[in-house]
């Protein structure tokens, strides 16, 4: 593997994909952005000096993948993925947010698995890292930026290598990468997990994880 995480594409310029772009190009990293409709992307909102283009031509540019789009977009992602984007590691941090009948924020999938299992039994080209799910997306910026080091991120997967990419680049946007395993076992970082939608310490997150609620 690579030393560092490569180049990253950054597919979805929402507020998620806003704020890693910036958080990632400051720190010097290669970025370039994808988007369904690039040509809605002016020159006022993307910085001169990161490209921008169709989404499937940055996945294959790419070493790494960062699935910034809506939940409702990524089986139309999917569908579409480009021969050239397998092999790539592919960051997840989309949600598919719903609330129970008593109002308690829940899953949105049917069935029993997390949302990075689903994405990877979709898209078996690739290796999926879910990360940057459960922080707010209006925090990802600010907290990354004025207290780096203190607030920790889940990260999940199966490719320890993959996850320590995906961690370098979590380190990156001033967060601390914690490892909770592998996909499977990442229902706390999903919507309804015990981790979502939340900030901790490192401390806090593994003694909420011991916990369990």
């Amino acid at each position: 593997m690579m030393d560092g995480p490569g180049r990253i594409a950054i597919v979805g310029y929402g507020p998620v994909g806003r704020a890693l772009t910036a958080l990632l190009r400051d720190e010097g990293h290669d970025v370039i952005i994808g988007s369904r409709d690039p040509d809605r992307l002016t020159s006022g909102i993307v910085a001169a000096d990161v490209p921008c283009m169709d989404w499937r031509s940055a996945v294959e540019r790419a070493d790494v993948v960062v699935l910034a789009v809506p939940y409702v977009a990524v089986d139309d992602v999917v569908a579409d993925w480009p021969t050239g984007g397998a092999g790539r590691i592919v960051v997840d941090p989309t949600n598919p947010v719903a609330l129970s009948p008593d109002g308690h924020i829940i899953s949105g999938l049917d069935g029993n698995d997390t949302v990075g299992s689903r994405l990877a039994k979709s898209l078996r080209s690739v290796i999926v890292v879910r990360a940057f799910t459960h922080v707010m997306e209006e925090l990802l910026a600010v907290r990354g930026r004025r207290q780096p080091g203190l607030w920790a991120m889940a990260i999940a997967g199966d490719d320890s290598r993959a996850k320590a990419t995906v961690g370098d680049i979590v380190k990156a946007t001033g967060f601390v990468p914690v490892d909770i395993g592998s996909l499977a076992k990442s229902a706390p970082l999903d919507p309804g997990g015990v981790l979502f939608p939340q900030m901790f310490t490192v401390a806090d997150m593994k003694r909420r994880l011991r916990e369990g609620s």
